[in-house]
């Protein structure tokens, strides 16, 4: 059994790319612009050409081919096999000639196959580092494989003391005990997708983030395990003190969900 199935089968892991698998039944090109503009807003470009682009765990593979749409060279790969085939997936519908997008499978945490992957114009990895078990060394393997001069741009949970660890017992009940899951779904979605959609109606901000579906990002965040989070100040430390310097910040007001992060990795 592979390290993979092995922890799903202990109800270590979540099965995510199974989640990103049904999420592409409902892909449209919306969502995918919407991914687009994301990239764009965050790394303040209009256009990726010339640029190399590592997606450093890449699920469905939606801003694998934003990437490309913005005319980068891609690298994609990600732990799950399920995430592997998702993102293979959407290259055939979308872009099955382009010979400029390389996918593979691998872990952050596996040191020697991220040395061997090279560096990169930039590094995405959009909610990803917090839930490989170890965040701490998947930062540590993933600040090299940025070129000097290149951007790096993670999206990590935000650390809500004791609501954190409350997330946390929900998410370790989600994978090591199936029964629970119409449970937890049925307790925790007037929350997560109705308070959610009136806060969104509210400020009138109704169109698509990311390019995501407020359904499975639901489902994903009640079985994302394994399950860290930082301060917006942990992280900043410790790529400052790596060589990077912040050019952009987007937090979540010290509520759950992510604080996104755009670092530039100083020239040597």
């Amino acid at each position: 059994m592979s390290s993979h199935a092995a922890e799903v089968d202990s109800g270590e892991r979540f099965e995510f790319g199974e989640n990103w698998s049904r999420f592409l039944g409902g892909l449209t090109e919306e969502r995918i612009l919407g991914a687009v503009r994301s990239l764009k807003e965050m790394l303040g470009v209009e256009s990726l050409e010339g640029k190399t682009f590592l997606d450093a765990g890449s699920g469905s593979g939606l801003f694998s081919l934003a990437a490309i749409r913005l005319s980068a060279s891609v690298h994609s790969f990600d732990f799950d096999p399920a995430s592997v085939r998702c993102t293979r997936r959407v290259k055939e519908l979308h872009c099955p000639d382009f010979d400029r997008w390389v996918i593979g499978a691998g872990s952050v945490l596996d040191e020697a196959f991220m040395d061997a992957l090279g560096t990169f114009d930039i590094v995405y990895s959009w909610g990803v580092l917090h839930h490989t078990g170890d965040m701490l060394r998947a930062f540590a393997n993933v600040a090299p494989r940025v070129s000097p001069g290149g951007s790096l741009f993670i999206a990590i949970y935000n650390d809500q003391g004791w609501i954190s660890r409350y997330w946390m017992l929900v998410k370790k009940c989600y994978n090591r005990y199936p029964v629970s899951r119409p449970l937890l779904v049925a307790l925790h979605a007037p929350y997560l997708l109705g308070v959610r959609w009136l806060a969104r109606l509210l400020t009138g901000r109704l169109a698509i983030e990311r390019g995501m579906t407020m359904w499975y990002d639901m489902i994903d965040w009640l079985g994302g395990y394994p399950f860290e989070a930082a301060k917006p100040e942990t992280v900043l430390r410790y790529f400052r003190e790596h060589g990077f310097q912040l050019t952009e910040l987007t937090t979540c007001g010290g509520r759950m969900g992510c604080n996104e992060f755009v670092f530039k990795r100083e020239e040597d």
